[in-house]
């Protein structure tokens, strides 16, 4: 346990930091999950929704850092190749 008061406010920002970037990262896998699904059921319009909406939230993660941006690239890429093969 860090005895200085910069220290402990560098835990707590670090703890904050941790859990926005979790549920950024879990709101992520949750929309390719619906997108794949999507995919699978070959359901074209609900995939190109839900695409839509996994596009603005892997760019707004990689703009914030939370995600690298050529992380963001490649799985909007991947997708979007399962998509335009339906």
């Amino acid at each position: 346990m860090p005895n200085l008061t910069n220290a402990k406010k560098a835990v707590r920002k670090a703890d904050a930091r941790t859990t926005k970037n979790r549920q950024v990262k879990d709101r992520i896998t949750r929309w390719l999950k619906k997108v794949t699904l999507a995919v699978t059921a070959k359901n074209k319009e609900e995939a190109v929704k839900a695409f839509s909406f996994l596009t603005k939230l892997l760019d707004k993660a990689a703009k914030e850092k939370v995600i690298e941006p050529n992380k963001a690239a490649r799985q909007k890429s991947r997708v979007q190749t399962k998509i335009n093969a339906l």
